[in-house]
């Protein structure tokens, strides 16, 4: 394995050089430059800053980085894009700022809804594939992290998911890093609750290309060979006009399924709302009592006729869940893709986000992590992690930007959350500076705060408790929802990165890598390293991410001056 990585890195024209490499913490060089007023540490980025993960809270400033292009792609709705790169113009991205730093005085809480899609990472590796550095807004961190598998403990009793934490150092910071892991339970195929499947499949032209309806058609032939008697699925379609395709069909009629899904064809104008109320209606018709109720929309999300905006979306999907039926989307496609209306029709649809750029994607979700794609297990499942201010003097939520909650939604079961199907994982990754004197810490990191003046003189008994990490959920079928809890003890610390924590900030690397190029302080020789070093490729898809970090390291090199 490692003879590999050498000729990999050497094939990338990497220099050898350590993890500290990436950037030192002391204030000469701190990636932390802020005030004390203020609920959040400012930031001001000089060029080639060693920000990495860390809280950056203005937008990337291209011209400023050293690109060699000049002037700036056409972008339609709000996203942002590198300059001068060439991406079709209509793909439409939601611009969202990075999370800050908190201080722990200030803001003990940091609360988020859980998040269980992957479609960012899915799409970024289509545009790396086809040879392009990625659209800045197309990154949604948490998705690269939640992309891989992790090695949690599993629930016990009558709870439907469990805590898993890791503390460790911030490879070449002062900084800490903290990672909460919740993993679901399992649900053996064999008892697995029956299904009631609605296939919603955008047919309009703008799917006709080999990589929308074509490659759709294919994955849900590999869903329906997972279905039997006991299932049900109905096929609509949408264009100019809704229609129904298949209508209650018995699971164990794989012919009869695979005749209507084979005799789709595109055409038309994208009328997409008339076909969500249509996929609904029939949802509710072969309603299973206690059942898995679903509608998968397949879509590239052009939706141009009728309802097509975010809003909209999101007021009609947020009607129509109260019924006990959930959505999922698959994102197909590319040149017109609109990524932030599909994403807001899952998250508020109370069901996942994918996007399929292969077959091998497709059978990932609709094969390999079937339970965790249509079974729920737990419904509007939010965190709340409350840092103790005598062991944390600040902290930054890494990713998440779109999934944050007011501190008193938490206990607000009408407040709608994610959603984790059966053996799903949800990863969370936070950046610490610890208080004065824990874990061998000054209390800065480089940072100047105020409050500091104190030394943090509240220290004593609870000094060694590091956070609460709190989780509500509700059962599936129910409206109230449960908590569970987990204390953080500083006494959990290693110095050696844990597996899952190592891993888990390789990926949030590289997604700043990918926003940031040169900007960002940990660049692919170094994520190549932590991978190597702590023999983090473990499966199919982690070593495809390698193959990936040292394809996004060339394409990006020929995009920037300064990319080492």
């Amino acid at each position: 394995m490692k003879q590999r990585y050498i000729a990999l890195a050497a094939a990338l024209m990497m220099t050898a050089g350590s993890l500290a490499s990436c950037g030192s913490a002391d204030t000469s060089s701190s990636p932390y430059n802020g005030s004390a007023s203020g609920d959040s540490i400012g930031y001001v980025a000089p060029p080639n800053d060693q920000n990495g993960i860390s809280g950056d809270t203005s937008k990337d400033k291209p011209e400023s980085s050293g690109l060699k292009y000049d002037g700036s792609a056409e972008m339609a709705g709000e996203a942002e894009n590198l300059a001068g790169i060439d991406i079709p113009y209509n793909e439409e991205y939601a611009h969202l700022e990075e999370n800050g730093f908190k201080l722990v005085k200030d803001e003990p809480l940091s609360t988020f809804s859980t998040d269980v899609d992957t479609a960012s990472y899915a799409n970024a590796r289509r545009m790396l594939n086809e040879g392009s550095p990625v659209w800045n807004d197309a990154v949604r961190t948490e998705e690269f992290i939640n992309y891989f598998s992790y090695d949690y403990k599993a629930p016990t009793g009558s709870d439907p998911i469990a805590i898993t934490t890791e503390l460790s150092d911030r490879p070449g910071f002062e900084t800490k890093l903290l990672l909460v892991g919740v993993r679901a339970k399992e649900i053996e195929q064999t008892q697995r609750p029956p299904m009631n499947v609605v296939l919603l499949i955008d047919v309009s032209g703008s799917m006709s290309s080999e990589d929308k309806l074509p490659l759709a058609q294919k994955a849900f032939l590999m869903l329906a060979e997972s279905l039997d008697q006991n299932d049900r699925l109905s096929i609509v379609t949408y264009s100019g006009e809704e229609r129904i395709v298949l209508e209650g069909a018995k699971g164990s009629d794989y012919k009869t399924i695979e005749k209507a899904v084979m005799s789709l064809s595109a055409g038309g104008a994208t009328a997409g709302e008339a076909g969500i109320n249509m996929a609904y209606s029939l949802a509710e018709k072969y309603f299973i009592k206690g059942g898995n109720n679903r509608i998968v929309m397949a879509t590239d999300g052009d939706l141009n006729v009728g309802v097509s905006s975010v809003e909209e979306l999101t007021k009609l999907i947020e009607e129509k869940r109260e019924g006990g039926v959930f959505l999922s989307v698959l994102g197909f496609g590319t040149g017109n893709f609109k990524d932030s209306r599909l994403e807001a029709l899952a998250d508020n649809g109370n069901g996942n986000y994918s996007y399929i750029d292969s077959e091998r994607e497709a059978k990932k979700v609709l094969v390999s992590e079937l339970q965790g794609t249509l079974y729920t297990v737990a419904k509007d499942v939010k965190a709340q992690i409350e840092f103790n201010p005598a062991a944390v003097a600040a902290y930054r939520l890494v990713g998440y930007e779109n999934r944050l909650l007011n501190d008193e939604d938490f206990t607000d079961d009408t407040k709608d959350a994610g959603d984790m199907g059966a053996g799903h994982n949800v990863t969370v990754l936070y950046e610490i500076i610890p208080a004065k004197g824990v874990l061998g810490s000054d209390g800065k990191a480089g940072i100047e705060l105020k409050y500091q003046a104190d030394e943090q003189a509240q220290q004593g008994e609870y000094a060694d408790e590091l956070a609460t990490v709190k989780l509500r959920y509700k059962q599936p079928d129910e409206d109230q929802s449960s908590e569970i809890s987990e204390v953080v003890k500083t006494e959990q610390y290693t110095n050696e990165l844990p597996a899952n924590l190592a891993f888990a900030y390789c990926a949030a690397s590289f997604a700043d890598f990918l926003k940031k190029g040169s900007g960002s302080a940990t660049q692919p020789r170094d994520i190549l390293t932590i991978i190597e070093d702590n023999g983090l490729d473990t499966d199919e898809y982690r070593k495809e991410f390698v193959e990936l970090v040292a394809k996004a390291y060339t394409i990006y090199r020929n995009a920037y001056d300064d990319i080492q």
